[in-house]
């Protein structure tokens, strides 16, 4: 099932804008720009599961609506009458949070507290045996992935 603006009116819990109408318009567009942002960093939306992707892209899109721009207040007087209205701070844009992304991808989520290589040292790369891949670091700290996985740089490398 793919997203469309009906969703969106449920999600928020407000009649569903007029089809041609610039609501509509706008929600279709933030719907697009949702699964832009999705495809450009997950690839094929098919390959994604659906269920999530549409859970995604609904909650995205709805938090946009309920908070379209940076303004904090906006004031409307009219003779006599005057309304008042605050906003939490948005981003201008559509904004996929980073529990969102985990649930889109979630064998690529970090939810442990760190994951240990037990290949020894020289074995699958010439990281040195205190690299910082081996503590669950998300870099290589030994410089062995700066010659191709050949031999270290540093921490007992060629420069140490």
């Amino acid at each position: 099932m793919a997203v469309i603006t009906a969703d969106i009116a449920v999600e928020l819990g407000r009649p569903t804008p007029d089809d041609g109408s610039i609501e509509a318009l706008q929600w279709a567009k933030w719907i697009a720009d949702a699964q832009f942002l999705i495809r450009s960093r997950l690839g094929d939306l098919d390959a994604l599961d659906q269920t999530a992707l549409d859970y995604v892209v609904t909650l995205a899109v709805a938090a946009h609506v309920r908070r379209p721009d940076d303004s904090t207040q906006v004031d409307v007087a009219v003779d006599d009458a005057r309304v008042s209205r605050r906003y939490a701070s948005g981003k201008g844009r559509v904004v996929i949070l980073d529990e969102w992304w985990d649930l889109l991808s979630p064998a690529g989520s970090n939810a442990g507290a760190f994951a240990i290589d037990t290949v020894p040292a020289g074995v699958g790369g010439g990281h040195s045996d205190i690299c910082a891949l081996y503590f669950g670091g998300a870099y290589c700290s030994c410089g062995a992935v700066l010659t191709n996985l050949v031999y270290p740089l540093y921490e007992g490398g060629a420069l140490s």
